[in-house]
């Protein structure tokens, strides 16, 4: 039996997890680090934490294990996509790296747009410029911190600073180098014409691979370190939601999941690349080699759900305390005391702005139709409708751009909830499952890192063989038809609603 390593450099924390060659997973272990905020609206982390996180996570799971080194055959890495991270001539981190939440960069963000044209960074990276993007990070430190760039001789992305310093490699891949806004995403290679344009030496990059390949190989002091052999060979690896995609099976056409974490993301695979010129959804290159992903994001998917629960579910917070349940179980029978369209109340999901489709920073949330009819579980239901109404928004994008979405994956803890998948399955008009390997990431990465040892011959062999529906929800013709009217009236709102939230922004009280 073969065993193959995931590893997976979250924002909170790095998880590790060993897998059998079917899947099955046999240890994990996981260590946080901490977030450093010097400023309202700045996010940073120290790489060596990631590091040190790292080595200890895999050192716990190939100890725990019990498996000989010698059977452990290849690593594959995942992580936070977009952060900057910047080494000098002797490979020493220059700065922390400013991660994919931080918001300095507005007026980088301008900067790009006026030197690329906001059409042609479109028709090069797929996407306009965005404030998470490491392209504003990378101009940001030119523009502010001169001397740490003037320094700088290597760029690298969270995961791929770990593949360094496992493998003495500085190599990236097509997901996760998507998100830094450098990339020709037709071409899958870096863009000259945005590197010249934007004066970033091309030399400061790292070699571009695809997913499953072999970018190098466990070196003697990281197995001193971990207990792995040296030897093993690192693939390519990919961006957290890359991963996930893999993870969940999500690998040919038709084939798309919904995360309802803190944020929502709608991620559909396609063979054939599809930009959308408005930029209300990303593409990216994807982890099967020669395709790619198009991604819609809800910034407030499950964050309104905590955010209703935390404020106004005390009573539901006790009582399961008291049972031994998550608050979110008990919110959930309450919720299904409500019929479809919650007594005529609407939820607008945009606390702290949108991407998909609306790309509004000032965009807020709001309840609309409130009356003294309603009860608390009649809002509890219309933050979960609207959500959905939000994701459901993303998929209406994709449909624009002719890809077609008919098998559907739910993930994140909002995908644990029967009412919420049931909601999706009734929008989307289509069975929305969950998987019954939870690892998500970690195992998308570790199957790519089985691929490129050789065991399976493509992604998608691999994911044939492994991944496996559990929970399946189908589409009720009935239910479909009563969310279609609430749905058509939610489509009203933000119209309506911009210009208002546009001033409300602007009020000087």
């Amino acid at each position: 039996m073969a065993y193959i390593l995931g590893v997976d450099i979250g924002t909170s924390g790095t998880k590790t997890v060993l897998f059998c060659e079917d899947g099955t997973p046999v240890a994990s272990a996981l260590y946080e680090y901490p977030l450093y905020t010097p400023q309202n609206g700045y996010a940073e982390q120290d790489p060596l934490d990631w590091w040190n996180a790292c080595v200890n996570s895999i050192r716990d799971v190939v100890a725990k294990s019990g498996v000989p080194a010698e059977e452990i055959k290849g690593v594959g890495l995942s992580g936070q996509m977009h952060g900057l991270v910047m080494l000098d001539k002797d490979n020493k981190v220059i700065r922390r790296s400013i991660i994919w939440c931080d918001q300095r960069t507005a007026k980088e963000v301008v900067e790009i747009t006026e030197k690329v044209g906001a059409d042609r960074l479109i028709a090069i990276t797929a996407n306009p410029a965005i404030t998470g993007f490491t392209a504003a990070k990378i101009m940001w430190v030119k523009n502010n911190e001169p001397e740490n760039y003037a320094k700088c001789r290597h760029i690298l992305l969270p995961k791929d600073y770990i593949r360094f310093m496992l493998t003495g490699e500085y190599a990236t891949e097509v997901s996760d180098a998507s998100g830094m806004q450098l990339l020709d995403i037709p071409g899958r290679c870096w863009s000259d014409e945005v590197l010249t344009k934007l004066d970033i030496d091309k030399s400061l990059l790292a070699e571009v691979y695809e997913s499953p390949d072999v970018t190098g190989t466990i070196t003697s002091e990281v197995a001193r370190l971990t207990g792995l052999k040296e030897g093993i060979p690192v693939v390519g690896g990919a961006g957290d939601n890359a991963a996930a995609a893999v993870g969940t099976g999500v690998v040919t056409d038709g084939k798309a999941f919904t995360t309802i974490g803190s944020s929502g993301v709608v991620f559909a695979h396609t063979s054939d690349i599809s930009i959308d010129q408005k930029g209300r959804v990303h593409t990216f290159c994807c982890a099967v080699p020669g395709c790619w992903h198009v991604m819609g994001v809800t910034q407030s998917a499950g964050l309104s759900l905590k955010w209703f629960r935390d404020n106004f579910a005390w009573g539901e917070m006790e009582t399961a305390a008291c049972m031994g349940v998550d608050p979110y179980y008990l919110m959930d029978k309450e919720a299904e005391r409500v019929p479809i369209g919650a007594n005529k109340l609407l939820y607008m999901p945009y606390l702290n702005g949108e991407r998909t489709p609306h790309l509004d920073p000032d965009v807020r949330g709001a309840f609309v139709g409130l009356s003294t009819m309603h009860k608390k579980r009649d809002m509890l239901r219309a933050v979960m409708e609207g959500v959905s109404y939000s994701l459901r928004d993303c998929v209406e994008v994709m449909r624009e751009m002719n890809i077609n979405i008919c098998d559907m994956m739910a993930c994140g803890g909002g995908g644990s909830s029967p009412l919420w998948r049931q909601m999706l399955a009734d929008l989307y008009g289509c069975q929305v499952k969950t998987t019954a390997n939870k690892e998500g990431p970690a195992l998308g990465v570790a199957l790519l890192a089985a691929v490129g040892a050789g065991i399976y011959k493509s992604v998608p062999e691999a994911c044939e063989a492994v991944i496996r529906p559990e929970k399946i929800q189908d589409p009720i013709a009935e239910n479909s038809a009563q969310y279609e009217k609430v749905y058509a009236l939610y489509r009203k709102l933000y119209p309506a609603m911009k210009d208002t939230f546009k001033e409300l922004s602007a009020l000087d009280v």
